[in-house]
């Protein structure tokens, strides 16, 4: 790829980061029934942001390219040469570190979220706006009771981003309740755990580690 040796503009940017992530992902595919490309994921992420009125380009450009170093053999060292460093440092916010267990990445991501940046906050909320709407048609394989533990996990993650962005929190309620409403008579789903550390334990052990 072609590198600009001038700062691009706002426009220019989130299009560039586009492109550059469909490059990436590209033969990546999600796991939902139809097996969609995976592109539209991060699409989905900075159109959520568009929705809740967010118009800062560099923010939608890390929001577009949110997964190209956690899930993709991109460098920071090239999305900072390409987009610039503001870029570079809030995906990398939003970045999982693979070297670590499964486990020990979805604890991580709740205990970061409350001291992550505003901007981090608004991408990471967005994430898990746009896997919840893709959880109404949850993924091949996917129990009710997994679902309602993945809603739980999501909103300790939303907890901690609440309160920079008001849109983006009744976006994420809405999400939750496109869920939970038609489900809220299934013995399994959402079930309601006496202790925080048994709660974590369901979500953490049972769930992300089936």
């Amino acid at each position: 790829m072609q590198v600009l040796n001038r700062p691009l503009s706002n426009v220019a940017t989130i299009i560039s980061a586009a492109s550059f992530a469909a490059e990436k992902h590209r033969e990546q595919r999600r796991k939902d029934v139809d097996a969609t490309p995976y592109i539209n994921h991060p699409l989905d992420v900075a159109n959520i942001l568009i929705e809740a009125r967010v118009e800062d380009a560099d923010i939608l450009a890390a929001a577009t390219l949110h997964d190209t170093i956690e899930d993709t053999k991109t460098t920071p060292e090239e999305l900072r040469e390409r987009f610039g460093e503001r870029v570079c440092s809030l995906v990398l916010e939003v970045t999982d570190d693979k070297s670590l267990d499964k486990l020990e990445r979805k604890r991580l991501q709740v205990l970061k979220a409350p001291v992550a940046s505003d901007e981090a906050k608004l991408i990471k909320l967005a994430d898990k706006i746009a896997n919840l709407r893709d959880m109404q048609t949850p993924p091949l394989g996917w129990s009710d009771a997994r679902v309602g533990a993945y809603i739980q996990f999501a909103e300790m993650v939303a907890r901690g981003c609440a309160g920079v962005n008001e849109r983006l929190d009744a976006m994420f309620a809405e999400a939750v309740e496109a869920i939970r409403q038609p489900r809220a008579n299934h013995a399994d789903f959402d079930s309601d755990e006496p202790t925080e550390e048994l709660r974590y334990e369901r979500l953490f052990k049972e769930i992300f580690l089936p």
